[in-house]
């Protein structure tokens, strides 16, 4: 069964570059909180929601093509921090266009309140929405803002077929 129309909410995570070292990076931009603690507790929220979350890493672009490429009728929804890429790369942009899994766009820091070449997100334009300058917690808004979508997409898809 596609996880767009059935079955338990499947979301994948994607952190894009340097996120592995979130913890020890920059603590006054990009927190304290580690990606490992930041996975877990989108695991634990997920699966309070009844949904599942798998969460991968990388710092290359074509590995994070692949992970949304490979997302598609996998995962019912997306959260992505693709981190620096998200100012330079076509290629995510047009995986994300071609692939049209719904997607929420993470930041730990306010890009908009950063150097200007930060305030411009050539994903966001292929994503749902976008979160960004809440820390960790943007990610966890991602969450909410994607079950949210995807249960919405599935309540107008049931109403549709009564």
């Amino acid at each position: 069964m596609s996880p767009e129309l059935g079955g338990p909410i499947r979301i994948l995570t994607i952190h894009g570059p340097n996120l592995n070292l979130l913890g020890t990076r920059d603590p006054a931009v990009y927190g304290t909180t580690t990606i490992d603690e930041i996975n877990r507790e989108l695991t634990h929220r997920a699966k309070a929601r009844g949904a599942s979350l798998d969460a991968t890493q990388s710092n290359l672009e074509g590995e994070i093509v692949e992970a949304i490429q490979g997302a598609h009728g996998q995962y019912a929804a997306l959260l992505l921090n693709p981190g620096g890429y998200s100012h330079t790369s076509v290629a995510i942009r047009d995986a994300l266009d071609a692939c049209g899994i719904p997607t929420v766009e993470c930041h730990l820091s306010n890009i908009h309140a950063r150097e200007e070449f930060r305030h411009t997100s050539l994903t966001a334009a292929k994503s749902i929405g976008l979160i960004s300058g809440f820390g960790a917690r943007s990610y966890y808004l991602g969450l909410d803002a994607a079950l949210a979508h995807v249960e919405t997409l599935r309540s107008d898809e049931f109403r549709q077929k009564r």
